[in-house]
């Protein structure tokens, strides 16, 4: 075991550093895509509508005549607010549910994952489909529709790892010495469970930013003229006769990205995992 953390930390892991890289262009892109535009995203130039690519504008413009690549640079920011909001609220209420019923099993274990197993029978786009509509369209609204759908993900994660560690022995030692409830959960069960919720926290923030896309796609997510990936694929699906590669850049944007989180989940699994150690 030794011997392969050693060569993990001097070996360059491209599994796990690529995706990294990948990631970090994005981080920085949502953060400094404003400053970066070389354009106002919402500017409207009426005499440069569906251009293809050129010096004035490198990746095109929209049926507006607002250059492309500034509303790529700046649409990330939305998407990557709701995707990591979500994830975080996800994160907060699933894990807290997961570890109640696994911890005190019983009734509170039946109905937590009873109505976990319900809500997971529905499809994701289905259930936001169903709440988006009630409710104003916004990131404020994305986030919290997305958040509590995958609320089950996270507890029956959560759920199962603490199962798996409840009954250990060292936690049974400090049962037996007196400790609460509270400090086992927080000091002894939650620490040994951490590696599982960092993969589902990946696999989440991947299917929320899917998830959010195809809401903006359908004209439910993030309204005009705030710039989405997938609000702009939805619009540009219109124009795909006059210029293709309006609806390629985004589609690539967001492809990227996703296969990005999805391959650092992966090999985060690998290397967390304490069987493949």
């Amino acid at each position: 075991m030794m011997r392969r953390h050693v060569a993990f930390l001097h070996r360059p892991d491209l599994g796990l550093w690529i995706p990294a890289v990948l990631l970090g262009v994005v981080f920085l892109v949502a953060l400094f895509g404003p400053m970066l535009a070389p354009y106002n995203p919402d500017e409207i130039n009426h005499l440069a509508v569906l251009q293809a690519g050129s010096l004035a504008h490198p990746l095109g413009t929209d049926e507006f005549g607002r250059d492309l690549l500034s509303r790529l640079l700046t649409g990330i920011r939305p998407t990557m607010a709701v995707a990591f909001g979500s994830t975080a609220l996800a994160a907060v209420g699933g894990v807290t549910l997961g570890l109640l019923a696994g911890f005190w099993g019983n009734l509170p274990e039946i109905l937590v994952m009873r109505t976990c197993d319900i809500l997971l029978s529905f499809p994701p786009i289905l259930l936001a489909l169903l709440v988006v509509g009630f409710w104003p369209s916004g990131i404020a609204t994305l986030t919290i529709t997305i958040g509590l759908i995958y609320v089950p993900h996270f507890a029956r994660v959560a759920h199962a790892a603490t199962i798996g560690v409840v009954y250990q022995e060292f936690v049974e030692a400090e049962r037996a010495m007196g400790a609460g409830a509270g400090r086992l959960l927080l000091r002894d069960v939650l620490p040994n469970i951490l590696s599982s919720l960092v993969v589902q926290a990946t696999l989440t923030v991947a299917a929320a930013i899917l998830l959010e896309s195809g809401l903006s796609f359908l004209g439910l997510g993030i309204k005009p003229p705030t710039a989405s990936w997938g609000q702009m694929i939805g619009i540009a699906r219109g124009y795909l006769a006059q210029n293709p590669m309006y609806t390629f850049w985004p589609s690539l944007c967001l492809a990227v990205t996703v296969l990005a989180i999805n391959l650092l989940g992966d090999r985060l699994r690998d290397i967390l995992d304490p069987q493949t150690i």
